[in-house]
């Protein structure tokens, strides 16, 4: 499957790095991908020796941005760290998203931020609506100047030099063939031109089924402190069976202008961001790099994984930063620093104003469209099949779905008597450690209110129902961060879990082991899984929490 893109351009700078080039052209072939791809498939596609792209597998593995799946590999949340550098970096999410949440609400319609990028524009935020034919794009997704309101807005600000720059692009492909996000079409050379200049006249753009049939959206640029050219630009979406492209200005165009004035002011007037704590052994910084080199040797490329760490030295209060900033940020040499910048600026990821570094949109093309769509249920699984595996017994994941647990993701033991779990099995929350864990985390009132209306069915000798006992017990389990169950729910079955927490410290889903009595003794759960289940929760919290950064994840599914 082709890149999103054309190729790098050679020749690269004398400085380059080799490896670093190889690896971001890997990352960016899974992209386009889907996020999954064999290794074979890999190496035909980017043209690289089958040896180089499983060196580049194996460091990119032990980096925590793939996993091996069988013969292929796959992207994981970790990955969207890079894309969360680059979003934290600007600051558009964490400031103006609250904007476009309310004025979503607001309108009933979907509201999404974009940026430019050179020739095109990126998606960094969305407000969606909940139906049936519902209005989204992949934050990060690229789409062409030509095909959206967004475009013309940016392209109303344009120099010749970018004119230019678009013209080579688009004769080259003016179907848009490089961008999978949209449907091949063909616009006219001189619509863009004349699209930028309505919108620089009206001060808005409106996209009538630009990029399908029955899509529509206005945009409203966004200009920063300092004026000049939009910082990004703001949309309200709908379709042709809700509104026709007049209705919609009429109904949405004065909410919209509201909005955007909103937005220039927490622009102007918001304080610096304060820069973000980096742990001292985050993954990729120096130290880790040269002991996973010793461990590895040749199969770990110790200068792809310097290379990417560069770009987590940005992010929210960091995004300008010079040469020696970066190099402290990251533990490198100012010379591994400098030579790693000079590649990143050539491929288009880091561009530079003066002596200071900054990140571009195109950090996103690096995984964060396809993982953006990742709901927990998958985060959760490969833990979930380590945790199996490591206990020999039964994993599941599972969601509060109204006074019962809905489970999301299990993951059977091999075993001849085993615990096997349907994925969308509901069952009574109150006799559950699943249940038990969610109820904990739910505010005191509203715990006895889901107890009261429960259905308290007796299930065995075992099972617990008096409502004064169940609130005894979860009391328990909210102090002890942890639910354990024997024989309520079904004679002979054990089972023992944890909440997985999101990033605010609500309890959105849980994580058990379940067990047979005659394998482990009540001590024996508490001794020997709990601690497996508490490392297993963590790791899938962390990708969760990397994941819902700047994405909604969905929790649910």
């Amino acid at each position: 499957m082709p890149t999103t893109e054309p190729p790098v351009p050679a020749p690269a700078p004398a400085e380059a790095v080799g490896p670093l080039i190889r690896g971001i052209t890997v990352l960016r072939e899974l992209t386009a991908a889907d996020g999954r791809q064999s290794l074979g498939t890999l190496a035909r596609e980017t043209a690289l020796a089958r040896s180089t792209v499983d060196r580049i597998a194996t460091t990119l593995i032990r980096m925590g941005y793939l996993r091996p799946i069988g013969r292929d590999v796959a992207l994981t949340p970790r990955l969207m760290e890079l894309g969360n550098a680059y979003l934290g970096a600007t600051g558009l999410p964490d400031l103006l998203g609250p904007h476009a949440d309310r004025l979503a609400d607001a309108l009933d319609e979907s509201v999404s931020i974009a940026v430019p990028d050179r020739d095109g524009i990126r998606f960094v935020h969305q407000a969606t609506r909940r139906r049936a034919m519902s209005l989204t794009f992949r934050i990060g997704d690229l789409l062409p100047a030509e095909r959206t309101a967004h475009g013309q807005v940016f392209a109303a600000d344009w120099t010749e030099e970018e004119w230019a720059h678009w013209r080579e692009r688009w004769e080259a492909d003016p179907e848009n063939l490089r961008f999978p996000a949209v449907p091949p079409f063909r616009r006219p050379e001189g619509f863009l031109a004349e699209t930028a200049a309505l919108a620089r006249e009206q001060g808005w753009a409106m996209d009538d089924q630009l990029i399908e049939p029955g899509l529509i959206a206005l945009v409203l640029p966004v200009r920063g402190p300092r004026g000049g050219p939009a910082v990004c630009g703001v949309s309200v979406v709908s379709h042709t069976s809700r509104h026709s492209a007049g209705s919609l200005r009429e109904a949405v165009l004065p909410a919209l202008r509201e909005t955007v004035a909103a937005m220039e002011d927490d622009l102007r007037s918001a304080p610096p961001a304060e820069p973000a704590r980096r742990s001292p052994d985050a993954i990729g910084s120096a130290a880790w790099t040269e002991a996973s080199k010793q461990e590895l040797g040749r199969e770990f490329v110790e200068a792809l994984a310097r290379g990417l760490t560069v770009l987590t030295a940005f992010g929210p209060g960091r995004a300008e930063l010079s040469l020696t900033a970066v190099a402290e940020a990251t533990g490198l040499a100012r010379a591994t620093a400098r030579r790693a910048l000079i590649t990143l600026a050539h491929l288009g990821y880091v561009t530079t104003r003066g002596r200071d570094f900054s990140l571009t949109p195109r950090v996103l093309d690096l995984g964060f469209a396809p993982l953006s769509r990742t709901p927990l249920s998958r985060i959760a699984e490969p833990h979930l099949a380590d945790l199996a595996v490591a206990v020999q017994d039964s994993a599941s994941l599972a969601v509060l779905a109204g006074d019962d647990v809905q489970y999301t993701a299990a993951i059977a033991t091999r075993r001849v008597l085993s615990v096997n779990v349907t994925v969308g099995t509901r069952l009574p929350a109150f006799v559950t450690s699943l249940g038990r864990v969610l109820l904990a985390g739910l505010p005191p009132a509203e715990r006895a209110a889901r107890l009261e209306r429960a259905d308290r069915t007796t299930l065995t000798s075992r099972t617990v129902t008096a409502p004064a006992e169940l609130t005894r017990l979860l009391e328990a389990t909210a102090q002890d961060g942890y639910a354990f169950v024997d024989e309520e729910l079904e004679e002979g079955l054990r089972s023992i879990a944890v909440p997985i927490r999101d990033r605010t410290g609500r309890a959105v889903a849980a994580v058990n082991i379940s067990t047979h009595t005659s394998r482990r003794s009540p001590a024996q759960c508490r001794e020997e899984l709990l601690p497996a289940l508490r490392t297993a929760a963590a790791r899938i919290e962390e990708d969760l929490h990397t994941a819902g950064r700047h994405v909604r994840t969905d929790t649910t599914a």
